[in-house]
C-alpha cells in the first residue's frame, strides 16, 4: 500500500472519529442543560409526553363532589376569584366569579391574572432551580460571591431557598425605625440589600440552625436571578418560564407601570386596599397569574426534563425537622408529611387582600388552585380536595 492511500485511510478515520464526537456532544446538549453555551439562558419546557386521558365517567363523578365543595366553600357566589382542579392536565372543574375591580363592575374571567402572592416564591425558586441545574450557580454557593455588599458570610442559595438563612424580614426593619427606612420613598430589591449591609441589620439567629419563613430570602433570590442572567427579573422570569409553557396572562408586577391598571385587592368587607411601600419588591412576591397558567407551570414542574433525579430530591426534601411535626419545607415548596410516608406539597400566599394556594398532588397527577382578590382564609380549605384523589388525612365534609 503507497503512501498516499495510508494518508487517505488515515483521514477518512479522522472525519468519522470527529462525526461521532459531534454526535455525542449533540446529545449530551439535548438532555442537559448544564451542557448550553453560558449565553444562553436554561428555560422551562411544556410537558409534551402525553399523560393518561381520564374517562367521562371519572371526570363527571368528581365534578359533582367538587362542585359540592365549592357551593358549600363559597355560598351565594360569594367567592371573588378563580379556581381550578386538573387531573393529568386536564382540567374537571373550574370557577371564575366575582370582579376584579368593584367600582368599574370588571368581571373575573379565566384570563384575569391576579396577584399569587407567596406562590410566586415557587416560581421564583423554579427560575433558581434551573440556574443551579444548568450548573450556572450551586446550591451551596455562597451569596456574597454573587452579590459581595451581601454581609452575611455563611448564608448559601440553599439556605435562601429553604429559608434557614437567619435573615430579618425586611417588611419589619424598614417599618419600625426611621434612621432604617424612610417609609415616604417605595422600597426595592437593592434597597434591602444595601441597608442590611450598611445599617448593621443583624442576623435573627446563626445560620443554618433553624427554619424560619422570610420573605428576605426570597427578594435575595430574586437579585441573584438578575445578576446571573444579566436580565431584569421580570425579563428573566419571562424568558425562563412564562413564555416557554405559554403563560400568556402572567407577569412580573412592575410598580411604576402596573399599579393602575393591575387588578385591585379587596379587604373582606370589600374595602380596596392600595399599594404602600413595600410593593415594588419582587421575588417573594408579585407575580399575577391564571389557575390555567398556572396548570401549565405544575405540569412542566413535574417533567422529568424539569430537572436531574437529584436536584429534583433536594427540592422535595424536609429542612425543618428541628423538632418532630409534620409541617415541612423544601427548595421552594411547603409540604406535610406523614408517619405513613403520604406526602403534600404546596404553597399558600397572602397579600394585601390577595390570597393564593397552590396545591401539587405529585403522585396522583393532581392540580389544585384557588386564588381571590378579596381576603379571605377560605382560599385555603381547597386543602380538603386532596382526599377525593388520594389517601390523605383531610376531612373534607366536616374540618
Amino acid at each position: 500500500m503507497n503512501f498516499t492511500k495510508k494518508a487517505n485511510i488515515l483521514h477518512i478515520l479522522l472525519l468519522v472519529l470527529v462525526f461521532s464526537s459531534c454526535t455525542k456532544e449533540v446529545k449530551k446538549i439535548e438532555i442537559s442543560d448544564a451542557a448550553l453555551p453560558k449565553s444562553t439562558l436554561p428555560k422551562m419546557k411544556p410537558l409534551t409526553k402525553p399523560e393518561p386521558k381520564l374517562t367521562a365517567e371519572f371526570i363527571a363523578s368528581k365534578r359533582k363532589e367538587i362542585d359540592s365543595f365549592y357551593k358549600k366553600n363559597w355560598p351565594n357566589n360569594s367567592a371573588n376569584g378563580s379556581f381550578l382542579v386538573a387531573k393529568n392536565g386536564q382540567i374537571i372543574y373550574e370557577k371564575y366569579e366575582g370582579h376584579s375591580n368593584l367600582r368599574e363592575k370588571t368581571l373575573i374571567t379565566k384570563s384575569t391574572p391576579l396577584h399569587i402572592a407567596s406562590v410566586g416564591k415557587v416560581i421564583t425558586a423554579t427560575a433558581i432551580l434551573k440556574l443551579v441545574n444548568a450548573k450556572r450557580i450551586e446550591l451551596d454557593q455562597k451569596v456574597n460571591t454573587i452579590l459581595p455588599e451581601f454581609p452575611y458570610p455563611d448564608v448559601t442559595i440553599q439556605t435562601l431557598l429553604n429559608h434557614r438563612s437567619g435573615m430579618r424580614n425586611y417588611a419589619y426593619f424598614t417599618d419600625r425605625d426611621k434612621t432604617v427606612w424612610d417609609r415616604h420613598n417605595i422600597l426595592t430589591n437593592q434597597d434591602i440589600l444595601t441597608i442590611m449591609a450598611t445599617k448593621d441589620i443583624g442576623l435573627e439567629f446563626k445560620t443554618d440552625t433553624r427554619f424560619s419563613y422570610c420573605n428576605t430570602n426570597y427578594a435575595m433570590l430574586a437579585l441573584i436571578i438578575e445578576k446571573i442572567t444579566k436580565l431584569s427579573y421580570k425579563e428573566a422570569m419571562k424568558q425562563m418560564i412564562f413564555e416557554p409553557l405559554g403563560m400568556k396572562n402572567t407577569y412580573v408586577f412592575d410598580y411604576e407601570k402596573d399599579k393602575d391598571t393591575a387588578v385591585t385587592s379587596y379587604k373582606a368587607n370589600r374595602v380596596e386596599i392600595g399599594t404602600d411601600y413595600l410593593d415594588a419588591v419582587y421575588g417573594d412576591k408579585n407575580i399575577y397569574s391564571t389557575p390555567r397558567d398556572l396548570l401549565k407551570f405544575d405540569r412542566a414542574r413535574n417533567s422529568s426534563t424539569f430537572l436531574t433525579p437529584k436536584l429534583q430530591s433536594l427540592v422535595y426534601k424536609g429542612y425543618s425537622n428541628e423538632r418532630k411535626g409534620t409541617k415541612n419545607y423544601g427548595l421552594g415548596i411547603r409540604m406535610v408529611n406523614w408517619e405513613t410516608g403520604q406526602n403534600f406539597y404546596f404553597h399558600n400566599g397572602w397579600w394585601h387582600g390577595n390570597t393564593s394556594s397552590y396545591i401539587t398532588l405529585r403522585k396522583e397527577g393532581v392540580t389544585i388552585i384557588a386564588l381571590s382578590n378579596k381576603f379571605t382564609r377560605k382560599t385555603y380549605d381547597i386543602r380538603k380536595l386532596a382526599v377525593l384523589f388520594g389517601d390523605y388525612p383531610f376531612k373534607l365534609k366536616d374540618e
